[in-house]
């Protein structure tokens, strides 16, 4: 019996990915375990293993295939002795891929297009699945009624009458219906006049929008519109954490050494304990109440920015802590994250300071309610005991 493959749900709000490469060819067999793919998730891309013991009968889709749906087979996975069988194993690929390409082809040039020609190409691909997905050969049994202006139309541009339904009186193939028919390449000659308006146009170029772009586009926008976000903001002197820090760095090197931004990690796990109404997450029938500091550290890798968690930070030890931000950050980086390591979570610290930013105002991470933007450390003058003093 074949197993299919199908489009892994990799984390909790992925709905689509990318197949961004193949491990495996059609012919090899492979055993359970086995790394099949790697696939773009809304968060990284990750590596995903077969559950079944097989040969490889057909891989669906090529390389770099985009907008695949969850739970779509990409594959199957024969027992030995079987054989592929298109009509068998898999009678609605061609639909499926044919829309799927119908879609990337609206995709790629209707960024920055005037709408009407946006519409007017999208009705055209609509069109041409409609006729792809329902041609039969129409007049193949009986004798075909065209008048003498089409068959020269069609014979010109070398259409087969046998696939044309007519329109005239008594079904008669008429010059309207030829006309319609050729919706082929009305769309090809559309999608190249598109693309030569942009290729024209030396002003910018053109960089794909990767499916963490997309997805962190799509979320931010969300937590802006649907979390009513209000800002505090204040200074704080860090003269005592910056001693702490030099103190724990010189007492204990062989520990490693630990950064202001575990500091403050650990500063905000105890904080969260002390106000739980901080801790939460919402939801349109309950608040959730977390019992644990789940800290969330904003991480900007290739492509976009993800958020690893450190788990029970109140219950961890600095080094502890300081260790697991730089695994986590490693793995971030390499793309070998966990679903795990960065799916939850329920408060967010964005650290900004290393790159001297004063100060900025960080948007939520949903579903959490809150998140602390930290800016530079900095020597200002400052009134101390009725004198203006450095500090």
């Amino acid at each position: 019996m074949s197993n299919e493959i199908l489009m892994p749900a990799l984390s909790p709000t992925m709905e689509e990915g990318t197949l961004a490469k193949w491990l495996i060819s059609e012919g090899d067999k492979i055993s359970s375990g086995d790394l099949i793919a790697e696939i773009e998730t809304d968060k990284a891309t990750m590596e995903v293993e077969s559950i079944f013991d097989g040969t490889v009968g057909k891989l669906f889709f090529n390389e770099g295939s985009e907008g695949i749906k969850v739970n779509t087979p990409i594959g199957i996975i024969l027992d030995p002795g079987e054989k592929y069988d298109e009509k068998v194993h898999n009678p609605n690929l061609k639909s499926v891929s044919s829309n799927i390409k119908d879609k990337e082809l609206i995709k790629e040039i209707n960024d920055d297009k005037p709408l009407d020609q946006v519409i007017k190409l999208e009705e055209v691909v609509e069109q041409k699945s409609t006729i792809s997905n329902s041609a039969v050969n129409i007049n193949k049994t009986n004798r075909i009624f065209a008048s003498p202006l089409a068959k020269r139309i069609a014979n010109e541009k070398s259409i087969d009458l046998n696939f044309i339904k007519g329109s005239g009186p008594h079904g008669r193939i008429i010059k309207k219906d030829l006309e319609n028919h050729d919706l082929n390449s009305t769309a090809k000659d559309l999608n190249n006049d598109l693309k030569k308006s942009v290729s024209d146009d030396s002003n910018y170029d053109l960089i794909k929008n990767s499916l963490m772009r997309q997805t962190i586009a799509k979320r931010l926008v969300e937590s802006k519109t649907n979390a009513p976000h209000f800002y505090l903001s204040v200074d704080c002197n860090i003269d005592d954490l910056l001693t702490f820090r030099k103190k724990v760095n010189e007492e204990f090197p062989e520990q490693g050494k630990i950064s202001v931004n575990d500091i403050i990690v650990k500063v905000a796990g105890l904080t969260l304990n002390k106000v739980p109404e901080c801790n939460v997450s919402w939801t349109n029938e309950n608040t959730k109440l977390f019992k644990s500091s789940d800290i969330s550290v904003a991480v900007a890798i290739d492509g976009g920015l993800i958020t690893p968690i450190v788990r029970n930070v109140e219950e961890k030890g600095i080094h502890k802590i300081s260790n697991e931000i730089k695994e986590l950050v490693e793995k971030a980086k390499n793309g070998t994250l966990s679903s795990d390591e960065y799916n939850g979570g329920t408060f967010s610290i964005s650290n900004l300071g290393m790159y001297g930013i004063k100060n900025f105002t960080a948007i939520i991470n949903p579903p959490q309610s809150a998140i602390l933007a930290v800016g530079a450390g900095q020597k200002i003058p400052i009134v101390k005991d009725d004198n203006v003093v450095i500090c």
